[in-house]
């Protein structure tokens, strides 16, 4: 049987990229996996993770998808996120799937009848809070999409890790706002940290 992990990093970021990462893995290798040490990628450092990856990719398929920040800004986060998991299982076909929740547990019986909605067959599927570190595909999933958004937010240049309470972050986004020029492309400006730093609701135009 084929087995898919799936997990988010950068959700709640303010700038760059969401990724949505899923692991595929054939379940005979799964005790594999779980030799590696795999687990949630917040409980590994860099090294660590990236240290992970040819492992990861000689056991099983890593996947990642990239929405960049003005498709976050242009639509529903949760309905993003619900389609690109759609995408990735619609695509590999997985026997079982596990997904970190990206909602409250109590949406949690309304997420999976939205994402089956999308879905061309009806996987079994596990989605659960912190799935990251209970479950090693899913972890690897993690590792996997922590990885790719970390490289996506190095490549825009020092703006720190992209989150709201990171304190270069801040400074990047308020000396951008200070300019007055219209902001970058990856910068999600309906997100209200924008919003707070400038003193007003209403923000500057996007570039392009």
């Amino acid at each position: 049987m084929m087995w898919m992990g799936v997990d988010e990093a950068g959700r709640g970021s303010v700038l760059g990229p969401m990724a949505v990462g899923a692991y595929m893995l054939v379940e005979s290798r799964l005790p594999e996996l779980v030799a590696t040490g795999v687990t949630d990628s917040k409980a590994l450092t860099q090294r660590r993770r990236e240290a992970l990856i040819p492992a990861l990719e000689a056991l099983g398929e890593p996947r990642v998808r990239l929405v960049p920040a003005q498709a976050i800004d242009r639509g529903n986060l949760n309905e993003i996120t619900l389609d690109v998991v759609a995408d990735l299982v619609r695509e590999a076909r997985p026997d079982r799937v596990w997904v970190d929740a990206p909602c409250n547990p109590r949406g949690i019986p309304t997420w999976i009848r939205r994402l089956y909605a999308r879905l061309p067959y009806r996987p079994q599927l596990v989605v659960e809070p912190k799935a990251d570190a209970r479950y090693p595909l899913v972890g690897a999933a993690s590792v996997c999409a922590k990885v790719a958004r970390d490289a996506a937010v190095r490549a825009l240049g020092p703006v720190g890790s992209g989150y709201p309470s990171d304190p270069t972050t801040r400074a990047v986004l308020t000396r951008l706002l200070q300019e007055g020029r219209p902001l970058p492309p990856w910068v999600r400006s309906r997100w209200g940290t924008l919003a707070i730093l400038a003193g007003q609701a209403v923000l500057a135009p996007r570039a392009g």
